[in-house]
């Protein structure tokens, strides 16, 4: 993981169900430095940064966006609040297969790339399954928080930790689903499977600036990446987005 923000992020850490651990579930990642983590074999979970993080008085530690509620920087097995741009993983899956993708559906708080290094980053086109086995980079290269529409715009002030978001202005961009509660946008109820849940203005709002990111629920067909297991991941907080 590098962090190419222009302030420190704390990245989040979440094991999947009856996935082995990781070393670590939460640390601090100054502007400029990288880190990097080993995940077990058929590892599954999620990651994520935490922003605008700060200790209280009695040393109580929260973020703006992306807290786990734990209470300090390791997360514990706490997933992240919404709104948070995530990048979830299953390692060595069917086929021998790495399936990942970066995910809007919880919203958004800062640009994130993955890109395939090493060994697994050559899988052929159909070694996938279902996915087609694209072996390639995906996230989100856009600041979406500027552009957030009104009823999903998370402000500084809102958040409740005190700390000031850099520059000022919204700190993340929520979710229909979180905004608003309903079915229709929660891909719930009547609206549970694909034929249903449809891509809404406000999915459709992440989808065009992020076209490789998950948008809603269903959005499987564009958004899910593959590569032969044993692939390492470079993962970027605000990567350039002259590329």
């Amino acid at each position: 993981m590098t962090n190419n923000c222009g302030y420190t992020v704390w990245p989040g850490l979440l094991s999947g169900a009856g996935t082995a651990p990781l070393s670590t579930t939460g640390f601090a990642l100054a502007h400029g430095a990288s880190a990097t983590v080993d995940a077990p074999a058929s590892w599954s979970g999620r990651m994520w940064a935490r922003t605008l993080c700060a200790e209280d008085a009695t040393g109580k530690f929260t973020c703006a966006t992306g807290d786990c509620g734990s209470g300090g920087i390791q997360c514990n097995g706490g997933g992240a609040a919404p709104p948070a741009t995530l990048v979830e993983f299953t390692l060595d899956g069917s086929g021998g297969m790495d399936f990942f993708d970066v995910s809007l559906v919880d919203g958004y708080n800062l640009p994130m790339i993955i890109v395939p290094q090493g060994g697994g980053a050559a899988a052929p086109a159909g070694s996938g399954g279902g996915s087609g086995g694209k072996c390639m980079a995906t996230g989100c290269l856009v600041d979406l928080n500027g552009a957030c529409p009104a009823d999903l715009r998370v402000m500084a002030a809102s958040t409740g930790t005190g700390a000031a978001a850099p520059g000022g202005g919204p700190v993340a961009c929520r979710s229909a689903c979180e905004a608003f509660g309903s079915a229709q946008y929660c891909c719930s109820g009547a609206y549970g499977n694909p034929n249903t849940c449809r891509p809404s203005t406000y999915s459709q709002f992440f989808k065009n600036a992020c076209p490789r990111a998950y948008s809603y629920a269903y959005d499987d067909s564009t958004s899910t990446f593959t590569c032969t297991a044993g692939t390492n991941y470079a993962i970027t907080f605000c990567p350039s987005t002259t590329r």
